[in-house]
């Protein structure tokens, strides 16, 4: 099951147990459970420190195994074989039962272990999903630190029955003691700002205490990254605050076009930006959203939704884009109930079954190509009256036999049971009559939209929402800068972004030494 390469890089990472690793596996006789034995047995063979036994427990998911150690109580489990990208879950989780400290903070790991109470975790993932390591290996790690946390991390496409029976339509989709908690994307840092909810009161006090930054970057994509990257090098006090960091980029399966990279992926990239920022005396301030621009007369404030406010000499403004939504009724009402915005993350959800894809961009027809390969059929609606993807793509989806094109065709709602989507109307635009399509999923691909809301009335913005800036990325308010997707820079690309973020710093930085330096008169009274 795992090549050569693959097991000689595993061997390597298993060198490091410390302690013994207790590995319970739950079968029965089918074929499944006899693929992840021998799964099991490759792990074992990796590591001298592994072992596997069988166990009995009936209301364990046949297959499934946990993962142990007689040193601690720790509550670990897969159900399913998790390889894909949650295979470094699986390593992660094996490293850290096994007794290689977690790469937290003091005060992160402390404030774990503090957690009270039952806490049993449900984590619904499909092995296609980008956005899912990160729920479960902040999860596993959380009930390796705390034996009052229990995890199991569950393959949707090994338990289908269960993932309709809990109406499981998108992930990561996680359940905390049988009841929904959370979907999408989620850090330690998130999961136990949700848990604890003092924490975002404890965080804002802390913010509320310090001293003005020379430079504050306030967002945590290539953008911010970069300009936080370049004001640090200049030894300026320097300052990060993001709802997340790597911001879309993170929500991207993969890179093939940036300069010197043949291929990556979003979350390494976003990992890979993190890291770099962190080698830099850089102040980062993640899980806090910006809510208000305040021009003062001797430093710019930035008001956050938690209730802290920044002060900085210079700004950077760096909030990036998201998906753009269609605004039909329906839309909302169905989100993460057949309305989904990530088809590589919840198309495995919607196996054998019929959807639409709407968007003839690049991204849409991607997206209509990968979900034929799954899915019963795909209808892929676009607004204009021909498709706006390149032509390799349109191509390659046209030969599919699954697939329907419809052009002209504006959406106008998605309609449902109360609980998932059953379909949606669309209008042909040349004819104005109405059409219904029955599906059970939507898939939205339109563009994007940019994060600016919280300075309408404060920056010139376009009618599209992009902040305005000129050549040196300066916005409309002097020493307030900004870079990336949330601007009027044409081209909405991770190296464009980098490099724009570069010339916000520079610029930014650039102000701050004229804006420091004596006028004439000073140096002649000098």
């Amino acid at each position: 099951m795992l090549d050569d390469q693959l097991r000689a890089q595993l061997k390597q990472y298993l060198e490091r147990l410390s302690r013994s690793v207790e590995i319970t596996a739950y079968t029965d006789d089918g074929d499944r459970s006899k693929e992840m034995l021998s799964f099991l047995g490759e792990l074992k063979s990796a590591s001298d420190k592994i072992t596997v036994s069988s166990g009995t427990d009936s209301d364990k998911r046949i297959p499934s195994f946990a993962i142990g150690t007689p040193d601690a109580e720790i509550h670990v489990e897969f159900a399913g074989i998790p390889l894909g990208h949650e295979f470094t879950s699986l390593v992660l989780a094996l490293l850290q039962v096994g007794g290689v400290t977690p790469k937290l903070s003091e005060d992160t790991i402390a404030q774990i272990k503090a957690i009270d109470g039952t806490h049993k975790f449900e984590t619904f993932f499909s092995l296609s999903c980008q956005n899912c390591p990160d729920v479960v290996q902040a999860l596993n790690v959380m009930a390796v630190l705390n034996p009052n946390i229990e995890h199991v991390a569950i393959d949707g496409a090994f338990f289908q029955e269960e993932v309709e029976t809990r109406q499981v339509m998108s992930v990561p989709a996680v359940f905390l003691n049988g009841e929904h908690f959370a979907s999408g994307r989620m850090t330690v840092d998130e999961l136990l700002a949700k848990m604890d909810t003092g924490a975002v009161e404890r965080e804002a006090e802390k913010i509320k205490q310090k001293d003005p930054f020379d430079m504050l970057i306030v967002g945590g994509g290539p953008a911010g990254a970069a300009a936080a990257i370049y004001s640090a090098r200049k030894g300026i006090r320097t300052g990060v605050v993001a709802e997340r960091f790597g911001g879309q980029v993170m929500d991207t399966m993969d890179i093939e076009n940036f300069i010197s990279v043949p291929k990556t992926e979003g979350p390494k990239m976003g990992a890979a930006l993190e890291q770099h920022v962190m080698e830099y005396d850089v102040d980062v301030m993640k899980l806090q959203k910006a809510s208000k621009l305040v021009e003062g007369d001797e430093f710019l404030e930035v008001h956050l939704e938690s209730g802290a406010a920044l002060k900085a000499k210079s700004l950077v403004i760096a909030t990036g884009a998201r998906w753009r939504q269609m605004g039909v009724p329906g839309e909302e009402d169905y989100r993460n109930k057949g309305v989904a915005y990530c088809p590589h993350c919840d198309g495995p959800l919607f196996k054998g079954k019929r959807v639409a894809v709407i968007g003839g961009g690049n991204s849409g027809v991607e997206a209509a190509i990968d979900l034929a390969g799954i899915v019963a059929h795909v209808t892929l609606l676009e607004f204009d009256s021909k498709l706006r993807a390149d032509a390799v793509l349109q191509r390659k989806l046209l030969s599919l036999p699954n697939v329907d094109v419809l052009t002209s065709a504006q959406t106008t709602e998605v309609f449902g049971d109360g609980q998932r989507v059953q379909g949606l109307k669309y209008k042909d635009r040349n004819t104005d009559e109405i059409h219904t399509v029955e599906l059970e999923g939507v898939f939205v691909q339109i563009g994007l939209l940019p994060n600016s809301e919280w300075l309408k009335g404060t920056l010139d913005l376009t009618d599209r929402g992009e902040i305005i800036i000129d050549d040196r990325a300066q916005t409309s308010m002097r020493g307030v800068f900004a870079a990336g997707d949330v601007t009027t820079t044409p081209y909405k690309q991770i190296i464009i972004a980098m490099g724009g973020g570069s010339t916000a710093a520079l610029s930014a930085f650039d102000h701050l030494m004229r804006s420091s330096a004596p006028d004439d008169a000073q140096q002649q009274a000098a």
